[in-house]
């Protein structure tokens, strides 16, 4: 079982690429997936069109409550993510932070939200441990995003039907919720080394304010 874990990672790590190659070439090459699959058991997501099957116990919605799940910030402080404070949420999932698609679509989050940083509240969610995602926004330069990690108990993954569990990876997805924690746009992208819209996820959020 545990050498089985190991190839289906390294093929992850493989076939989405090494982080160490230049953002701005990768992003030209990487293709923008406007679709989204349902989440939860029976649904799944490919990775260079092999199948990888999403479970967990529950199934995020549009127009229903984000659940609640426990995350870890970079200090180590327990988050509840369902904890919202009033403010318009867009909430990045990315599988791996030391990828180049997670890489860009972070950046994106953070670069590319013309102003609505200011007014909104940025999140990125990963299996990265919590060390990984401060080295990442520090070697980066992204201070208007707060890094949050699945990596403890998977509540994330498990709570929202977003883990794919022989990577022990979360699904790519862009998540907007409004002051009163319900999600208002969802999108899992079908395909993990393609690019979410994030765009579309920014539109939606600015129309909530």
């Amino acid at each position: 079982m545990m050498k089985h874990l190991i190839v289906a990672i390294a093929m992850f790590i493989l076939l989405v690429g090494c982080a160490e190659e230049e953002t701005n070439q990768v992003q030209a090459d990487l293709p923008i997936d406007k679709g989204t699959v349902v989440a939860g058991m029976g649904s799944n997501v490919t990775m260079k069109g092999d199948a990888l099957a999403l479970t967990g116990i529950g199934v995020i919605e549009v127009g229903k409550p984000l659940p609640a799940a426990t995350l870890s910030s970079n200090e180590l402080k327990t988050i509840n993510i369902a904890a919202n404070r009033g403010k318009v949420r867009i909430i990045s999932v990315v599988p791996s932070l030391d990828t180049p698609t997670c890489d860009v679509q972070t950046h994106e989050l953070s670069e590319e939200n013309d102003g609505l940083d200011k007014k909104v509240e940025l999140i990125t969610v990963s299996m990265d441990l919590p060390f990984a995602q401060s080295r990442f926004a520090k070697e980066a330069k992204i201070n208007n995003v707060t890094f949050l990690s699945d990596y403890k108990g998977r509540e994330f993954g498990y709570n929202n039907g977003l883990l794919i569990e022989p990577l022990a990876l979360l699904a790519r997805a862009v998540i907007v919720t409004d002051k009163d924690n319900i999600v208002r746009y969802l999108q899992i992208v079908p395909e993990l080394t393609a690019l979410p819209d994030m765009q579309a996820a920014m539109n939606a959020a600015r129309e909530l304010l």
